[in-house]
C-alpha cells in the first residue's frame, strides 16, 4: 500500500499527510520546535523552512513511524482489531508522509538551493525507510493474524478493501520470498530509489540553450522577443515550457526549430541514458524476485488493465482507429507545406515542423490565429472562470488568504469552504523560475482522514509554468495552457473534495489507470461557447470572445487529433516496450527502440542521435504506466457525456460526480464507480467522439 501511494505523489505525479501526533514521542521538543509539525489542520509555515529544519523533520517523522510499528508488532494476536492493526497502519502512513510530501514538493519548488538540494537527499532517506516498509515481516505477520479474526472476515467497504490490497501489496513487494530473496529485494528497491530521484534531478538540472539572432526569431511576438533578448542584441531561447513551445511553433526559420529539437530531444542524455538502462536492469531483476516475467506484468497485476496484453491489445486497437485520422492530419500539413516551398513534391513533415506548420494550417484554412485567441485568456480572467465552474457544480466556494506563508511570494492559498466551513485547501505556484519543476502538475500535499479531533483537512499544491505577466503586458495564455490548466485542477478537486475515512484512499490514490479521469473530464469545460463567456475576455478591451472566434476555434479543436493520438500512442509504447517487451542486458539500446517505435507508429520520422527518452520523466514515477492517459481518458470522456446530457453546468450532475467519483478516492473499485455515475456500463463511443473520428465516417 506504501508504494502504491508513493507511486500517486505527483499527478502529471506528491502525496503528504499532515496527522496531529497523539501523546508524547521521543523528539516532542524537537517536534514542537519544527514548521513540519503543526497542531491539528494548521498549515506548515512554508517561509520559515530551512535545510536544518528538513532534515530534523525527516529524522523525527523515521523515528515516530518505527515506534508506531513497535505499537503493531506489540499488539497481541488474540487482541487485535481492525482500530489496533489496520487502522494504526493508515494512521502510521500519515505521519511519515505529512513530512515526506512537503520534503518532495519543496525539492521541486523551494528557490534556495540548500533547501532543495537537502529536500532532495532527504527523500532517498525516505525511500530506504519505505522500502523496509514494504518488507516488514513484523508488520505482514500482524495483518495476517488480524485477517483471520472473525471482526476480519466480517469487515466491508472500505475497510475490508484496505486490509486485503494492504496484505496483496506486502506480498506482492516480496514478503512470501525466503529472507535471502528478501534481502535482495530490498538492495534492489533501494538503488531503484536512489536512481529515479538523480534521474528526475538531472532532467531538472538541465540549462541548455540556443542562441539565435533576429532573423531567426521572426513570427514570435514582441512580448517574447524582449523576454529573450540578450545585450548583445541576439535572442537565448532555452528549453522551458514558455520558452520552447512558442519557438517551435512559430518561428520562420526551421534550421533553428531544428537546433532547438536536437536540444530539447537530448536533455540530460550524458547521464539518463546510462542511468534509465541500469534503472530497467534493476526492474527487470526485481519482477523477476517476485515471479513476475515482466516489470509491466508486475505493475498492471492491480491495475484497471489487469495484465500486459490488455494493454498491448488497448494501444493497438487504438493505432488501428485513429490511423485514418492521422492520415489525415498529415496530408493538411503537407499540403501547407507544399504550398510554403512551391514545392508540390514535398512528402514529409519531420518533428521540428509539425507545429509550425500545423499553426499555418490553423491560419490558412481555419483562419485561426492563436496570438490572437489567447488575448482572451489573461490568466486572472482564466482563474476566475475555472472557479466559477468548480465553486457552482460542487456546491464549494474558493477564498483567498491574504498574506499566506508560502515558499516564494509568487505562490498563493485557497481555502475551500462548504456550508459555511473551511473542509481544506490548495496552493497556486505559476510561474516559471530557475531550477523549479518545469511541467504542470498538482503536489497533493496532506490527505483527507478521519480522526479522533475530527476530519483532517486535504491539501494540494497546483504547480505550473505560465508566462509571467510582465510591465507592459498581463500572462495571456494559449487555448492549450488553458485546457492544462482546467486538466490539473481537475486533480486539485479530487484530493481537496475527498471525504475518504482513511488517508490511503483519500483523493488521487486511485488505481493509476483512473487517476487522470477526473483531470481529462475537467478539460471539457474550455471548448464549451457558453462556459467561455464567463471569462474569456480581451485582456485590453473586456470584449467577449467573438462567437466567430469560437467558432473558428471548435472547427480546428481536432485538427491533429490522429497525429495527437499517435503521440501518446507512441510514449505508453515506449514505455510499456521498455517494461514488457526488453532486454536491458542485450544488445538493443533503448535509443534503437525509440527510433523503431517512432517510425512504426508516429508519422514523424526519427532523427539521428536524438534520445528523447532521457528526458522522459514519466519512465520514473509512471513505469509501465503511461497507457493510463488514454485509458482514463475513455472513462473521463463517457462520464461527461452525462455532463452533455443533463447540462455542463447542471448542479445535480455536478454533485452526482462530486460525492460518487471525487469525494471516495480510491475506497470503492474505480470501475463500480463510474458504472455507478453512468448507470450504465462504460463504453468508447464518447472518447472517440470527442477525437472527431465519427466525423471521418461522414
Amino acid at each position: 500500500m506504501i508504494r502504491k501511494i508513493l507511486n500517486l505523489l505527483v499527478i502529471t505525479f506528491v502525496f503528504a499527510f499532515q496527522f496531529s501526533f497523539a501523546g508524547n514521542r521521543p523528539g516532542e521538543n524537537k517536534q514542537s520546535q519544527n514548521p513540519f509539525f503543526n497542531e491539528f489542520n494548521i498549515l506548515i509555515k512554508y517561509d520559515s523552512i530551512d535545510a536544518e529544519e528538513i532534515k530534523s523533520a525527516t529524522e523525527i517523522a523515521i523515528e515516530n513511524a518505527k515506534n508506531s510499528l513497535q505499537n503493531i508488532y506489540n499488539i497481541e494476536s488474540g487482541k487485535r482489531s481492525f482500530e489496533n492493526t489496520t487502522l494504526a497502519l493508515d494512521d502510521l502512513y500519515c505521519d511519515v508522509l505529512k513530512v515526506y510530501g512537503p520534503v518532495y514538493l519543496m525539492a521541486n519548488v523551494h528557490p534556495d538551493n540548500k533547501v532543495r538540494n537537502t529536500a532532495n537527499s532527504k527523500i532517498a532517506e525516505f525511500s530506504k525507510f519505505f522500502n523496509e516498509l514494504s518488507l516488514d515481516e513484523k508488520l505482514y505477520k500482524a495483518l495476517k493474524d488480524y485477517s483471520a479474526t472473525d471482526e476480519a472476515k466480517n469487515l466491508s467497504g472500505y475497510k475490508k478493501k484496505f486490509l486485503e490490497e494492504s496484505i496483496a501489496d506486502f506480498e506482492r513487494d516480496g514478503l512470501n520470498l525466503p529472507p535471502d530473496k528478501r534481502s535482495e529485494l530490498k538492495i534492489f528497491q533501494d538503488s531503484l530509489s536512489q536512481m529515479s530521484i538523480e534521474f528526475s534531478k538531472n532532467i531538472a538540472e538541465v540549462d541548455d540553450y540556443l542562441i539565435v539572432d533576429g532573423a531567426d526569431i521572426e513570427g514570435l511576438d514582441e512580448e517574447y522577443k524582449t523576454a529573450h533578448k540578450t545585450e548583445d542584441g541576439k535572442y537565448k531561447i532555452d528549453l522551458s515550457y514558455p520558452s520552447y513551445f512558442p519557438f517551435m511553433k512559430f518561428s520562420v526559420s526551421e534550421k533553428a526549430r531544428k537546433k532547438l529539437y536536437e536540444k530539447y530531444n537530448t536533455r540530460a542524455k550524458d547521464k539518463n541514458i546510462v542511468l534509465l538502462q541500469e534503472v530497467l536492469k534493476i526492474r527487470k531483476q526485481i519482477a523477476s524476485i517476485l515471479g513476475y516475467n515482466s516489470y509491466a506484468e508486475y505493475i498492471t497485476e492491480d491495475r484497471m488493465a489487469k495484465n500486459p496484453t490488455n494493454v498491448w491489445n488497448f494501444e493497438n486497437n487504438l493505432i488501428d482507429k485513429v490511423k485514418e485520422k492521422a492520415r489525415y492530419d498529415y496530408n493538411e500539413l503537407l499540403e501547407v507545406k507544399r504550398a510554403y516551398l512551391n514545392d508540390q513534391s514535398v512528402d514529409v513533415i519531420q518533428p521540428w515542423e509539425a507545429g509550425f506548420f500545423n499553426d499555418r494550417l490553423l491560419k490558412e484554412k481555419y483562419q485561426l490565429d492563436q496570438n490572437q485567441v489567447k488575448e482572451y485568456f489573461e490568466l486572472n480572467n482564466v482563474l476566475d472562470g475555472l472557479f466559477l465552474i468548480a465553486q457552482q457544480l460542487f456546491d464549494v466556494e474558493f477564498r483567498e488568504v491574504k498574506d499566506p506563508s508560502v515558499w516564494q511570494e509568487d505562490a498563493r492559498l485557497f481555502d475551500v469552504i462548504q456550508g459555511g466551513k473551511v473542509i481544506s485547501h490548495f496552493y497556486l505556484d505559476l510561474f516559471p523560475r530557475d531550477n523549479k519543476f518545469s511541467h504542470a502538475a498538482c503536489f497533493p500535499m496532506i490527505s483527507g482522514k478521519m480522526t479522533n479531533a475530527g476530519y483532517q483537512m486535504p491539501v494540494a499544491s497546483l504547480v505550473c509554468n505560465f508566462p509571467k505577466p510582465t510591465e507592459s503586458q498581463p500572462s495571456l495564455l494559449p487555448h492549450s495552457e488553458v485546457e492544462t490548466f482546467f486538466h490539473e485542477f481537475g486533480h486539485v478537486l479530487h484530493n481537496v473534495l475527498t471525504k475518504s475515512q482513511l488517508a490511503s484512499f483519500s483523493g488521487t490514490s486511485v488505481s493509476r489507470d483512473f487517476v487522470e479521469a477526473p483531470s481529462q473530464i475537467f478539460e471539457n469545460w474550455v471548448w464549451n461557447y457558453d462556459i467561455l463567456t464567463r471569462f474569456a475576455k480581451h485582456y485590453k478591451t473586456n470584449e467577449v470572445l467573438p462567437k466567430s472566434l469560437y467558432d473558428k476555434m471548435y472547427a480546428a479543436k481536432n485538427v491533429g487529433s490522429g497525429l495527437a493520438t499517435l503521440q501518446q500512442i507512441f510514449y505508453g509504447l515506449i514505455d510499456f516496450t521498455l517494461h514488457d517487451k526488453y532486454d536491458p542486458y542485450g544488445d538493443t539500446s533503448t535509443t534503437q527502440v525509440i527510433k523503431k517505435l517512432q517510425n512504426e507508429i508516429t508519422l514523424y520520422p526519427y532523427l539521428e542521435g536524438t534520445n528523447m527518452q532521457a528526458a522522459f520523466g514519466h519512465l520514473m514515477g509512471y513505469a509501465a504506466a503511461y497507457y493510463g492517459y488514454l485509458w482514463s481518458k475513455v472513462y473521463a470522456e463517457d462520464m461527461y457525456s452525462v455532463f452533455e446530457r443533463n447540462g455542463v453546468m447542471d448542479k445535480n450532475t455536478g454533485r452526482r460526480y462530486r460525492d460518487i467519483i471525487l469525494a471516495k478516492g480510491g475506497s470503492e473499485d474505480e470501475l463500480s464507480l463510474v458504472k455507478e455515475f453512468l448507470q450504465r456500463e462504460p463504453d468508447q463511443e464518447a472518447f472517440f467522439k470527442s477525437l472527431g473520428l465519427n466525423d471521418m465516417d461522414d
